[in-house]
């Protein structure tokens, strides 16, 4: 079996590979670099000059040869690898006929915990959302604390508004569901530890990303600093990157994404190199509902997954252009028994690309960039 053609697509938020073979199957790989996917699509280009003609199955000899190809590494050249990487499984799940997580080790788990992406403007709207969820039988939600104009509060009125929003959310969830409180890379290190001081007694999950990423030691005193736990790692790509974020840090919750971190061969390295930490994988995805079954196949193969990002935009007409064999069943997806991914993609139905990238970042009041500290 060789590899007859690959086909890219820009479409609606992001970029989807297909990758055909002489015997017929396919397999579908996305990346999660949705800032600039028409590089990702630029580096697959290039990609094929080695890949036409290889044998799909030799998955972690192509992995190697992409990564080393060049001198050159970043998050663009990680989405690409990772993109290909997921079709790959596909195409071998495919041709031994067995779901893709049966080759990465087998089921550690028969259905995957789901956290639900939950954001709202105010405290009201957070309290029927964390409701909500907990009558759909979900047991955890993740969502954005900080509100409009964050950036020009002073540090009082910061804290009390983001405070008033968990206060919401943990009194319309009640104690059966954990909060993840996801700040986006939006404050200081000495404002966010203010921050978490105040919100320790909501007994939060953990708090996710609370400054920005520039520095990998920096984020990982974070950890030390920060009197909650801490979640770390969407934006990060390689084992080399979160074995340094885990020493500089110790244990914290991991947050890899298989269509940005290298793919499923990867993440499982990412996830052991978590687990001799005592470190637990939250898989990140809001992309839709391919990335979301590659992350189900690696949830299910590894002993340290605890929780998987999930948004319900998966299940609306957003995404019909992808058909699924798995299903929601409450706040948890049972495991996949097709063989592959158990995604197909019907062409006929991709709509038009939209840049999620305006182009725009936040500025402060007094003109300055919101995210320079």
């Amino acid at each position: 079996m060789k590899i007859e053609s690959i086909q890219s697509y820009l479409v609606a938020n992001g970029y989807i590979v297909q990758i055909r073979t002489d015997t017929g199957i396919t397999g579908l790989g996305q990346t999660a670099y949705w800032g600039y996917p028409e590089a990702v699509e630029a580096i697959v280009k290039r990609f094929e000059n080695y890949l036409i003609g290889q044998n799909p199955l030799r998955i972690e000899h192509h992995w190697q040869y992409l990564y080393r190809m060049s001198p050159f590494k970043g998050n663009a050249l990680s989405g690409a690898i990772s993109a290909i990487d997921i079709a790959l499984w596909d195409i071998k799940g495919k041709h031994l006929d067995v779901p893709v997580w049966e080759l990465l080790g087998g089921n550690c788990r028969d259905k995957i915990r789901l956290h639900l992406l939950a954001d709202q403007p105010n405290p009201e709207a957070m309290y029927q959302a964390a409701k909500s969820a907990v009558s759909e039988g979900f047991t955890a939600i993740k969502f954005d604390p900080l509100v409009d104009g964050f950036q020009n509060m002073t540090q009082d009125q910061m804290i009390k508004s983001v405070r008033d929003i968990v206060a919401a959310a943990r009194s319309g969830g009640g104690s059966g569901l954990d909060l993840i409180a996801e700040v986006h890379r939006k404050l200081s290190p000495m404002n966010s530890i203010a921050l978490a001081e105040h919100l320790a007694e909501f007994n939060l999950y953990f708090i996710e990303d609370p400054i920005q990423i520039d520095s990998i030691t920096t984020q990982g005193e974070m950890a030390k600093r920060i009197n909650i736990p801490i979640g770390n790692g969407e934006r990060l790509t390689t084992i080399w990157e979160f074995r340094e974020l885990l020493h500089a840090g110790g244990p914290q919750y991991v947050r890899p994404d298989v269509a940005l971190a290298g793919g499923l061969t990867h993440c499982k390295k990412i996830a052991a190199i978590a687990e001799s930490y005592h470190s637990a994988v939250v898989t990140h995805n809001f992309l839709g509902p391919l990335i979301t079954a590659a992350s189900i196949h690696l949830d299910t193969s590894i002993p340290n997954f605890i929780t998987q990002e999930y948004t319900k935009d998966d299940e609306s007409e957003q995404y019909d252009f992808f058909t699924t064999c798995y299903k929601r069943e409450g706040g948890y997806i049972p495991i996949p028994t097709a063989s592959g991914l158990g995604v197909e993609l019907d062409a006929s139905r991709l709509p038009p690309f939209e840049s999620m990238n305006t182009a725009e970042t936040l500025l402060r009041e007094d003109g300055s960039v919101a995210y320079s500290v």
